[in-house]
């Protein structure tokens, strides 16, 4: 019952089983049938060279005064003649003395030195008399008597003959030929019988090959079955199944190897998607609460005006005052987030050649500014060249500077900026002594509206945007940013962007 299942399946006609099987079968036939033909060409040349081999001997065995002899006992036919007979006459009236171990159904003719053409005996009288080749046939074999001569004809166009030339000589060593002609029938008979026999022994093997096939087809296809129940196993939320590698077949192993990858770049793709979902909602979520703050206190000053206080100078300035510095936090947080849209949709800066050291010093004023009481100090190397956008770059410096000033003391805070060459490109490095940030924070702290310490962050109008920007800027010029920080310590930013001799 299992074999029958299985045999059933190997024939199912779009089945990959089945094509391979189908077609080695069919190649297989058509070369045997091919060889079975040439088979039957060359054999047909071996068997007449073989068959005017034996003649040719057989002649030679008779000594040429017998030969003449039956000659001078038998009819003489000159070149254009026909034998001369009683309409009573048969071949039985020919000559019977001819050596018993010719084949019986042989035409013998004795052709002399002028060309005529005498006959010995007429074996088959089906085929008439001797069939008469041309003169030059007779005269090649004449002057040539060390080679095989034997020519197929087909005089009446009904029977083909084999026509052997054997030269003979007489006492005057007068050279004369034997000419035996015999049908090609029961040779052609014979040949066709071996071919059939052949075809009939090759097709048998055909189908004993086949069912035995079936098996070791079966058995390399293996891999392949195994393949395709894996991939059965994987759906959307089983990615991580990869198929095996190693199953000692070239092919199948690079069509693994292939799907494997596909695989990993789907459960990547699937894995960012859904990453890129989450930020989303936490994006959404952290920007509805940072609107709602500014607006919740907002609306609740002007409810308190509205109930009257109004008319209270004091409380009317704290309100409006408060109001200001609310819709100021909310303008900013929204000019923050048209920002980021704007970098992640057309993410395109205006670069330009400029010198990094002269761009910061220009700022040195409006830093010493912001820094207050704090220490500010610069160490830049001179003639450091990059392509940049100025504007953004400038950005990028007030970005991390406010956030040291924002994170140290106002009294003892001391921020260093630095810009040196590193790793064929250039650094800029910010310093601080403040706070610094716990480990655990650092992997995050670059992500949007993240904030290592909310409370203090929002004391400043803060919303999480800025370090998150500041990366978007920095890679936007073809650099990376990375922190170190140690809490009770300070931290570092180092960004690094290309230098010009290296673009």
């Amino acid at each position: 019952m299992k074999f029958r299942t299985r045999l059933r399946r190997s024939f199912v006609p779009n089945s990959l089983r089945f094509q391979l099987l189908a077609r080695s079968f069919l190649l297989l036939a058509g070369l045997l049938v091919v060889i079975g033909l040439f088979q039957y060409v060359f054999m047909q040349g071996f068997i007449y060279q073989n068959q005017a081999k034996s003649i040719q001997n057989q002649v030679q065995s008779v000594p040429p005064d017998a030969w003449n002899q039956m000659a001078n006992s038998s009819i003489d036919l000159s070149p254009g003649d026909s034998p001369a007979r009683s309409p009573n006459s048969s071949s039985r009236d020919l000559p019977h003395h001819v050596p018993l171990f010719f084949l019986p159904d042989a035409n013998i003719a004795l052709i002399d030195e002028k060309g005529n053409l005498t006959e010995l005996s007429n074996g088959y009288a089906s085929m008439g008399t001797s069939p008469r080749l041309a003169e030059q046939d007779y005269n090649n074999a004449l002057l040539n008597d060390h080679n095989l001569k034997y020519k197929v004809v087909n005089p009446t166009g009904e029977n083909e003959q084999l026509v052997v030339l054997q030269t003979i000589r007489t006492r005057d060593q007068t050279p004369e030929l034997i000419q035996v002609s015999l049908s090609t029938k029961p040779l052609k008979d014979m040949m066709l019988q071996q071919l059939l026999i052949f075809l009939g022994i090759s097709f048998l093997a055909l189908i004993g090959g086949m069912l035995a096939f079936i098996p070791v087809l079966r058995k390399t296809l293996v891999p392949l079955s195994n393949m395709v129940d894996t991939v059965e196993q994987i759906d959307a939320g089983n990615l991580a199944e990869r198929l095996p590698v190693d199953q000692g077949q070239v092919e199948i192993d690079r069509l693994a190897n292939s799907f494997n990858g596909m695989l990993q770049r789907l459960e990547l793709s699937f894995e960012a998607e859904k990453d890129s979902k989450e930020q989303m909602r936490r994006f959404v979520a952290d920007a509805s609460h940072e609107l709602r703050t500014p607006l919740t206190a907002i609306h609740g000053f002007l409810e308190v005006l509205l109930r009257g206080a109004m008319n209270q100078a004091e409380m009317l300035n704290r309100s409006l005052t408060s109001m200001y510095a609310e819709s100021e936090r909310m303008k900013k947080l929204v000019e923050d987030l048209l920002l980021l849209a704007k970098l992640d949709r057309s993410p395109k800066i205006h670069l330009t050649e400029e010198a990094l050291d002269k761009v910061i010093r220009e700022m040195a004023p409006q830093l010493r500014l912001l820094a207050g009481d704090r220490k500010v100090s610069l160490r830049l190397t001179s003639n450091l060249k990059g392509y940049v956008d100025v504007d953004r770059l400038k950005q990028v410096v007030l970005n991390l500077f406010q956030n040291a000033v924002q994170h140290t003391d106002s009294a003892k805070g001391d921020i260093q900026i630095s810009l040196t060459n590193a790793l064929g490109g250039i650094e800029l490095a910010v310093k601080d002594n403040g706070s610094g940030i716990p480990e655990e924070h650092l992997p995050k702290l670059f992500d949007r509206f993240y904030r290592s310490d909310s409370s203090r962050t929002r004391k400043y109008g803060g919303a999480g945007l800025g370090l998150a920007i500041t990366k978007s800027i920095v890679e936007l010029h073809g650099g990376t940013i990375r922190v170190e920080s140690a809490v009770e310590e300070g931290t570092t930013f180092y960004v690094w962007i290309p230098a010009v001799e290296n673009l």
